[in-house]
């Protein structure tokens, strides 16, 4: 009997950042390694990725990283590894290529231990087999991770729905599904992002039928919203835009870069060759002519969509009659943030259209998708994985009404390790896991207190006191100058900052009298004061800045 555990350290209690380790006696296989973007309290935070002192620490046990997809929540995070710890990495060709466009750091791009693998594909360490099967998802070339131990059969989903009517290249293998639940599952880690619907997901048939219908009746411009690596859904708009006899023109260069890819691996298909423009093109385009499709930084094509209703992108201005068509699902997150953009296109002129205002559409699997999967794979344990916890709650509930006892069904939290042994699994301790923020080329040197910070200044602004003193002689040299940013209006409070700059030098002037001079101190005492009168007068807690300088007279004037 083989030890197992399996360790979450992403992508549970939360959006994306997916990251799994299974452990089979001393080796380690990770499924996926992904990251996720900021929400808006993290304010400057380009990215969060998983917290990786574990697998750094255990680096010399990890035998390989198995990647189901390649969007960027389950392949982002692995520049920041791989530089340093260069294990091999497994995945379908297009997960692969796409995999190798993140890796644009001097280091990254050294690695180069990538392996393909198909649905048909079995790799051997030792006793232990992974095999994948195939999954539908946006995505052409999305795998499920069969980890085959001793003791049974770790299986990962990945993200996935079941679509009958699905693409050749998007087509579960129900077969290969049952045909692994023959042989003893021990544990299944499920995708769990659309767990709370209880609607069927529309099928891709429907969703490219309603996208034809919109290009079909309308004279304006169109300005698609996606995502950049949605390959179906881009599929999608280009073959409903040859429909139409329009030309479709890409914005961004993330988007540029993952059509190529996917037109290169011949999983995108372009219905003409003359389908896509350029951006110098589109000025001599009619507008009944054009469809733009703006993916945004990052996969944050909202953003985008708010600068184009503000004349503020570079290349598009929405004007009358443009129809801004969204065609990617909006989180519960973003909800206001999508009402907000809605607002400001109608503002500018436009209107806006929303697959998900007439369908059910989703790449994740729903309530009866995953009771499917259970029943296909008959697993002895079930792990909810990919979602905030109300969701892994649903798809516990979901897999308990198939008969999985309770007991069963374990719901991690980042970090925890569960363990199998004796026919139980169960919930063994924590290992060091959480959130590493980038920002810019900074890896994990943004922590709680600068994020306090920047959010007390973005709240309250900052209040700076500039101070000379002569120490040796203990007196002031200079009255206080005070400075305000984002906290009051100058102009208007010139009592305030008078009255500030009173108290400052009454605080200076205090430490100096005393015998035991502390400069530690006299900045404290000058920040604790301030904070106390400004508070007192305005309610408001700025971040206080004292900037204390020291002169010797005598020397100065020797000089």
């Amino acid at each position: 009997m083989s030890k197992i555990k399996v360790v979450a350290l992403g992508g549970v209690r939360e959006n994306g950042k997916n990251m799994y380790a299974v452990e089979v006696d001393d080796r380690i296989f990770v499924c996926d390694f992904g990251l996720k973007y900021p929400d808006n309290e993290l304010l400057g935070i380009d990215i969060v990725i998983p917290d990786l002192t574990y697998l750094e620490e255990n680096a010399d046990r990890i035998e390989g990283i198995f990647l189901s997809h390649g969007h960027a929540d389950a392949v982002g995070a692995l520049p920041y590894f791989l530089a340093e710890h260069p294990v091999p990495v497994f995945g379908s060709e297009l997960t692969v290529a796409l995999a190798k466009l993140n890796m644009t750091t001097p280091k990254a791009k050294k690695f180069k231990d990538f392996h393909v693998v198909t649905a048909k594909s079995v790799v051997e360490f030792g006793k232990i087999k992974v095999s994948f099967f195939p999954t539908t998802h946006s995505i052409p070339g999305a795998l499920g991770i069969v980890i085959e131990t001793p003791n049974g059969a770790i299986v990962y989903t990945g993200d996935f729905k079941f679509d009958q009517s699905a693409a050749p290249q998007y087509q579960s293998d129900l077969s290969r599904l049952a045909k692994i639940g023959d042989r003893k599952v021990l544990a299944l880690l499920s995708d769990s992002a659309n767990a709370e619907s209880p609607y069927q997901n529309a099928s891709e048939r429907e969703i490219y039928k309603y996208i034809e219908e919109a290009f079909k009746y309308h004279t304006g411009r169109i300005i698609v919203a996606s995502v950049a690596s949605n390959i179906e859904r881009i599929q999608q708009v280009l073959n409903a835009a040859a429909e139409n006899g329009r030309r479709v023109v890409l914005t961004g260069r993330e988007v540029e870069r993952v059509v190529k890819t996917a037109i290169r691996l011949n999983d995108l298909v372009l219905p003409s060759d003359d389908i896509l423009a350029t951006t110098k093109e589109l000025k001599g385009l009619e507008d009944h002519e054009v469809v733009i499709l703006e993916t945004g930084r990052m996969g944050e094509p909202l953003k985008s969509l708010q600068r184009m209703a503000t004349n503020k992108h570079r290349l598009v201005h929405i004007h009358e009659g443009d129809l801004v068509f969204i065609t990617t699902s909006i989180s519960h997150a973003m909800e206001t943030m999508a009402a907000k953009t809605r607002d400001m296109i109608y503002r500018a002129g436009g209107e806006v259209k929303a697959v998900s205002d007439d369908l059910h559409a989703s790449g994740h699997a729903n309530k009866a998708d995953l009771q499917l999967m259970v029943n296909l794979l008959r697993p002895r344990f079930v792990i909810p994985v990919q979602g905030e916890y109300r969701l892994l709650a649903a798809h516990a509930e979901i897999a308990h009404e198939t008969g999985i006892p309770e007991d069963h069904i374990l719901i991690p939290n980042i970090g925890d390790i569960l363990s199998y042994e004796k026919g139980k699994m169960y919930n063994a301790g924590h290992v060091d896991a959480g959130n590493t923020m980038i920002d810019g080329i900074g890896v994990g040197d943004i922590g709680n207190i600068v994020l306090r910070d920047r959010k007390m200044l973005a709240e309250d602004g900052i209040f700076i006191a500039v101070v000379t003193i002569d120490r040796k002689k203990k007196r002031i040299v200079s009255k206080p100058k005070i400075q305000s940013r984002g906290f009051v209006y100058a102009k208007t409070a010139k009592d305030l900052l008078t009255e500030a700059g009173t108290l400052v030098a009454g605080t200076v002037q205090k430490n100096l009298d005393n015998k035991e001079f502390d400069w530690s101190t006299l900045k404290q005492s000058v920040r604790d004061d301030l904070s106390r009168f400004l508070f007192d007068q305005t309610k408001r807690r700025p971040v206080i800045l004292p900037v204390i300088m020291e002169v010797n007279q005598n020397s100065a004037k020797r000089q």
